[in-house]
This record gives structure tokens, sequence and C-alpha cells, in this order.
């Protein structure tokens, strides 16, 4: 088959295997997307007087079936397609004959693939966003039925001040509140329209209108001046990556929690058995595995920001096939902060804390009887402390 770059000379399989690398099955996702940006692209070309009347239409609706019967499953993304884009155009052209060759007229693979890909990652954020809302929803619905039983406070792995299990759950809630906010922010570097800027420094002789694809995609503004597209590659991915890292080890962080109040040393919480798994060789055992997987999710983010990063560094401006390889981590951490957050929402909502089995010792009141000393016999707190100390070392001896 023709690629979008073909010019008759033939093409060492080996090579294309290599070039084309994962793309074929990464762009799955991002059909519909490229769709949308071709009929925005196609429809500024008829509006500019660029394709006409009956070319325009072709296009839009060769595409629209063409969306369509990729959701039904009726075709996928080849090697030899190399991407989403020749897979699309090369199917078009199959369906409406030449008219599909003109929708290409103004524009890069380059700002083609940035357009999809911020078209997708809006809605990717938006519901990673309401994932994340779900698990505060699942904390503050902890706190209310359970936010009376007593926990106590840790620092230094050590019982230090009486909590609750609604301070417990309120706090992380808070941080995910915090977290979700920052990955809300990311759409300011994702929200830009790309198109027109081709393959980094527009198209020449084309009256192109940026503003109406702009309106018609639903970007904030578009992305000026047309040389610093691709010098922004990696930064929105970089970014979205980064704040679900954050996210994800909150979470990492409940599910320590979470797993050390398990233990049968603490059994703060019971979990529902069908929330936990069982040993090949020991019959007594029931596993929070779910728990023990949420914790270490962190360093697959982690792994990819480091990734997305170097794939950036200290290249030289304009396009780079490098950037090819950014496609990969971003979309394992948006599919891992999905599965997280959603099996972090249902988990938590089968959580029982176990009021009978925690216990707050004296100790943890030290703080509260040396303000009360202050309060009532007006000592300088550091006597108070020293007097409270004493007290709980006679206590001991």
């Amino acid at each position: 088959m023709a690629r979008l770059w073909d010019k008759g000379l033939p093409l060492d399989e080996r090579i294309l295997r290599f070039t084309a690398g994962e793309d074929h099955v990464l762009d799955e996702r991002l059909v519909e997307y490229d769709v949308r940006a071709s009929i925005a692209h196609a429809r500024m070309l008829e509006q500019q007087g660029l394709i006409t009347a009956e070319d325009g239409a072709a296009i839009r609706e060769g595409l629209e079936a063409l969306a369509a019967a990729h959701a039904a499953g009726e075709w996928q993304i080849t090697l030899e397609d190399e991407d989403v884009h020749g897979a699309l155009e090369a199917r078009l052209i199959e369906r409406i004959g030449d008219a599909g060759g003109r929708v290409h007229l103004g524009r890069s693979r380059n700002d083609q693939v940035l357009v999809a890909l911020r078209l997708y990652l809006k809605d990717a954020v938006a519901a990673l966003a309401e994932r994340a809302a779900d698990v505060i929803r699942a904390l503050d619905e902890l706190a209310d039925t359970q936010g009376d039983i007593a926990l106590p406070g840790y620092t230094h792995m050590q019982p230090a001040m009486p909590s609750s299990v609604r301070l417990w759950a309120g706090g992380f809630a808070a941080e995910l509140r915090d977290d979700r906010e920052g990955l809300l922010r990311t759409l300011a570097r994702i929200d830009l329209n790309p198109l027109g800027s081709a393959a980094g420094y527009g198209v020449p002789n084309l009256p192109l209108d940026r503003e109406a694809t702009r309106r018609e995609l639903g970007f904030a503004r578009n992305h000026e001046p047309v040389t610093a597209v691709q010098l922004s590659r990696g930064k929105a991915e970089a970014s979205v990556i980064f704040e679900l890292s954050l996210l994800v080890g909150d979470i990492g962080r409940l599910a320590s929690d979470l797993l050390l109040f398990y233990t049968a040393e603490f059994a703060y919480v019971m979990l529902p058995v069908e929330m936990t798994t069982g040993s090949s060789i020991m019959p007594q055992k029931r596993n929070p595995d779910v728990f023990e997987l949420l914790r270490s999710a962190q360093a697959t983010l982690q792994g990819a920001l480091v990734e997305t990063l170097g794939i950036t560094a200290k290249l030289s401006s304009g396009y780079h096939r490098d950037l090819q390889r950014l496609k990969a981590p971003l979309f394992r951490s948006i599919d891992l902060a999905e599965a997280v957050l959603e099996i972090t929402a249902h988990a938590l909502r089968g959580i029982r804390f176990r009021p009978e089995n925690i216990r707050l010792g004296d100790e943890l009141y030290a703080a509260a009887r040396a303000n009360q000393l202050v309060l009532e016999q007006g000592l300088p707190f550091r006597e108070a402390y020293r007097r409270v100390a004493a007290e709980l070392a006679a206590k001991k001896s």
C-alpha cells in the first residue's frame, strides 16, 4: 500500500517494523480524534475555497463512516498503515476516491498527530479527574459512616496523638482534591490548537484559517508561533504523568496504611473475603494483594516520567522521530492511573474498621495534658511538658 510519504521507492521490511514501532497498536485509541480533527480541517479547507463543497462533503461522510466502522471493530490499524493517519487516509481514498487525497492539503503528520493527541488528552484528563472525584467521594463516605471510630495517630511509626477515621480519611481526601486540581491544571498546556503549524514552520502559499479549526475543535487558543509547537512536544505529556504520579503516590500511602491496619497484629480493618486472594501453599491465608499493587503503582509512573523527560532532553528545535516514543509512556501512565483510581474507589467502599481492636494508650494524650496544665495553672509549656513526661515515666517504672 502507498504510505503518506511514499514516493514509489521500496522500503526495507525490517526498517518499517523498527520505525513504525508500536504506533499501529497505540494509535487505535486516537482514531476518533484523528477523524474529528480531519473533518474540522476539511471543513476549513472548503470554507477557504481550497477544496470543493462536493469533495468536502465526501471527505466528512467517508471519515464518519470509517470512524463508525472502527468503533464496531470492522477494521484495525496495521503495521503496513504505520499509524492512524496513514490508516485513515488510505481507507478514505479507497472509499471515496481522489477526494480522499485532498484532505492532507495544508497539514503534516506532525500537527496531525498533535491535534489528535491533545483532543484525546483533554478527554483523558477529564475522565481521570472524575475517577479521582469518585475516590474522594468514597473517602468522604467512609468519614461519614465510620468517622467517629478512634485511631492512634503515628509519627516515626510510633503512637503519637489521638486521631480518628474521620481525620484519617479526610486527610487523604484533601490531598486527592489537590492532586485532582493539579491534574486539571495540565489542560493549560494541552488546550492549544496545533493545526496549521504543519511540520513546525507553517504552510506556505495557502490561506489557512487556524481560528476556524480552533473554534470547531474547542481549543482555548491557537498555539503560536508555529515554531513553538514542536518545541512543546513532551511537556504536556510530562505534566500529565507528573500529576498522575503525585495522585497515585497518595493512593499508595493510603494503601500502605491499610496494609498495616490489616495485619493480624493491628487488625484495625476488615476486608470482604471477595476482596482478598489466597496462598497456593498456606490454607489459612487471605492476602490484601490489591493494596500491595496500589502501593507499588507509583513506581511505574515515575519510570514513565523519567522516560518522557529523557526522550526530549537536548533535542534541537523542530521535529525529530524520537518524539514518536512519547506515546507509550503516556498511554501506559493513563491506563494504569485509570485502573488504580477505579479499584481504589471500589475497595474503599468494602472496608470496615474494627473499633473493638483499636486501643489508644494514655501516652497519646500527653500533649493534651501538657496543654491543659498551661491553661489551668499558667505554667510555661516547657515546664508542663517536663511534668507530663515525668508522670508517664513514673507510671512505667
